[in-house]
C-alpha cells in the first residue's frame, strides 16, 4: 500500500471508538483572607529601604494590609519622605514581595501621605537597629 493510501487510511480496519470521557471536578483550596496576613507580613520584611538597613514593615511604611475573600490585597504604604528616592520602585517592590505567595490574587499598592510617617511608627527591633532605644 501506498504512503497516500495509508494517510488516507484505505485497508485499515475501523478504529474503536475511545470511552467517554470522565470528568473529574478539580477542587482548589482557597486560604482563609487571614491566614494570608503572616506570609504576607513576612514577605513584606524581605524588602528593604534602600537607604536604610531595615525592613519596609518594621519601619512602619505599611499602613494597611487588605485582604479580600477571594484573595485579592490591597496595601496603603508610604515612605520615609515625599522626596524619597525610590518613590517610583518601591511600590512595585512590594507588589512583587506579595505577588509571589501562593494564594495571593491581585495586588494593589496605594502610596499614601497622610498620615505622614514618623518615627513613632518604627517598631522597637527597627529602632534597636538603628541605634535608637
Amino acid at each position: 500500500m501506498n504512503r497516500l493510501a495509508r494517510f488516507a487510511g484505505f485497508g485499515q480496519t475501523e478504529a474503536q471508538p475511545e470511552p467517554p470521557q470522565q470528568h473529574t471536578e478539580v477542587v482548589v483550596e482557597r486560604m482563609d483572607a487571614e491566614q494570608l496576613r503572616e506570609p504576607i507580613i513576612e514577605s513584606l520584611r524581605r524588602v528593604y529601604d534602600p537607604e536604610i538597613p531595615v525592613n519596609i514593615y518594621d519601619l512602619g511604611l505599611i499602613y494597611s494590609i487588605e485582604i479580600s475573600a477571594n484573595g485579592d490585597v490591597a496595601i496603603d504604604m508610604t515612605l520615609t519622605a515625599p522626596a524619597c528616592p525610590v518613590a517610583g520602585m518601591m511600590p512595585q517592590m512590594v507588589k512583587d514581595a506579595v505577588s509571589g505567595i501562593e494564594g495571593v490574587g491581585e495586588v494593589a499598592v496605594e502610596l499614601v501621605w497622610d498620615p505622614p510617617w514618623g518615627q513613632e511608627r518604627m517598631s522597637d527591633e527597627a529602632k534597636l537597629e538603628l541605634g535608637m532605644l
